[in-house]
């Protein structure tokens, strides 16, 4: 009988030890289920070490609406300057700034930021001080009014404003921004408008 018995416990041992390990596989499955959806977590999360910084998204924030407003007044040029010259550059105005607008879009888009609606012109006080060159809605509606030379002297000393506020953002961009591309639009934008700054002021000298 006790032979019998050691048999009996023997068995039961064995079994409660295949049982064990059964559920030591089983919690190892499990484990390797949960390692395996946190890599899934893990590959979904936004990546680190981004090509951006806060100093090239606000450049493209702010100069988006920006360049909006130098498109309202180069369109404004287009129809009511008295001379060729004026509505000429204008016309490159407008031309160099419309594809501009759509590339900082884009990178806004592609960096998980909000894209400035057209009417975010930041007439504010908080907005005039963050994006220099900006005009108010009073000098917008001033030169909208204005006709023959006095239109063209007025969009001249206005632009040349509104391009030494784009220059000075893209500065601030070259020296503190991250983004190569948008360094590089940024330096554009300083060298172009400079150039069209001093054209600018030739014309005014004419007038």
């Amino acid at each position: 009988m006790r032979t019998i018995n050691l048999r009996r416990v023997a068995v039961a041992t064995g079994a409660l030890s295949l049982a064990l390990l059964a559920g030591g596989c089983g919690d190892s499955g499990m484990d390797h289920g949960n390692m395996g959806n946190g890599s899934r977590t893990s590959a979904a999360a936004p990546k680190s070490g981004a090509t951006f910084n806060a100093t090239d998204v606000k450049f493209a924030n702010d100069m988006i609406p920006h360049h909006r407003q130098a498109l309202d007044m180069a369109k404004t040029a287009q129809s009511k300057a008295a001379t060729p010259e004026v509505k000429a550059l204008a016309d490159k105005i407008a031309k160099a700034q419309e594809p501009e607008i759509a590339t900082m879009s884009g990178w806004l888009t592609a960096w998980g930021e909000p894209v400035p609606s057209p009417g975010a012109m930041h007439h504010d006080m908080g907005g005039m001080a963050e994006m220099p060159g900006m005009m108010t809605d009073q000098e917008m509606q001033d030169l909208a009014k204005a006709t023959g030379k006095d239109f063209d002297t007025m969009f001249l000393q206005m632009m040349i404003k509104h391009h030494q506020g784009a220059v000075e953002m893209a500065k601030t961009e070259q020296a503190q921004g991250q983004d190569p591309a948008a360094k590089q639009l940024a330096a554009k934008i300083a060298a172009d408008q400079t150039a069209e700054i001093t054209e600018m002021q030739g014309m005014l000298a004419k007038l």
